[in-house]
């Protein structure tokens, strides 16, 4: 496998397409020299805030291709996969690093629930068919199959399953996570938690789309964590926390889209079905850039 060590900030970036379905490669491009740019460790393609969930296969490898092209070896570029079927899941992970991505952040779809042991096998098959660097991903919010702190600890004997994300709005748990894979698995911030907290009890840094609105903002919040400066740390978190509010309150691509077309991208709707943010979600977003000092 290739050795590789993710930490920072890595933004979950937005999928660009236009009302026909076309991936808008321009302001793709833009958002990745913009966030890097501004200083991020990497960033992640086709994750909740990029719609993997409303994306068909050809419009999710252009979101790839035109990402790759765009960071240009700058930052490691992590992929998306998910399916609910396994085979799928596994075809998608090997298309991504045939392309050249650096890592995957593998996400469990699933219609109807099952065992704690099929959960473990998805993710453990999913790994088994790169030579990557992979991130395994949970939202209760959203899945019908959680990742459990035991299923956690038994993926953490994968020798590439690195890192989690977790989106369970429970940093108690994230320490449990934290103690029990101590040494073999490492836990990334996602937007339901406070960034400064998690990384304060062991977490490596933050991954959620809110850090495309404000990449140099997260830049500085990671860098006062890892050196200790908790003071500053969080006196920046107070002022970003608002837009993490708002991320938890609407749609989670139309609030990122709706604050990157404020700062000027045009990165275009959400994908039906979804809608654009209604006046109040836009006045919201807007009350939060401007607390961040962005707008």
């Amino acid at each position: 496998m290739t050795d590789k060590t993710f930490h920072g900030v890595f933004p979950y970036l937005v999928s660009p397409v236009d009302a026909n379905g076309g991936v808008m490669a321009a302001p793709l491009q833009g958002l990745v020299d913009h966030v890097i740019a501004a200083g991020v460790h990497g960033v992640t393609v086709l994750g909740s805030t990029g719609e993997f969930a409303y994306l068909g296969w050809e419009q999710k490898r252009r979101v790839a291709e035109v990402t790759l092209e765009a960071a240009a070896g700058r930052v490691p570029v992590i992929a998306g996969v998910a399916a609910t079927s396994t085979a799928e899941a596994c075809r998608q992970a090997r298309a991504f690093a045939a392309m050249g991505v650096d890592g995957i952040v593998a996400i469990l779809e699933a219609y109807f629930p099952f065992s704690e042991d099929g959960v473990v096998a998805y993710f453990t098959a999913v790994a088994e068919s790169v030579d990557l660097p992979v991130v395994i991903y949970t939202n209760p919010s959203f899945q019908r199959a959680d990742l459990t702190v035991p299923a956690v600890t038994r993926l953490s004997a994968v020798p590439n399953i690195l890192y989690i994300k977790d989106a369970s709005f429970n940093t108690g748990r994230l320490l449990s996570i934290i103690q029990a894979v101590e040494g073999r698995m490492s836990v990334f911030a996602a937007s339901a938690h406070i960034p400064a907290a998690v990384m304060l009890i062991g977490g490596v840094g933050w991954m959620a789309g809110p850090a495309c609105l404000v990449p140099a903002a997260s830049v500085a919040l990671y860098d006062h964590a890892a050196a200790g400066r908790w003071d500053e740390a969080m006196a920046l978190q107070r002022r970003l926390w608002p837009l993490n509010e708002a991320f938890q309150r609407y749609a989670l691509a139309a609030c990122v889209k709706g604050g990157l077309e404020m700062l000027g991208f045009p990165v275009g709707a959400p994908v039906p079905p979804q809608a654009p943010l209604g006046e109040q979600g836009r006045a919201e977003v807007r009350r939060a850039l401007q607390t961040a000092g962005v707008l």
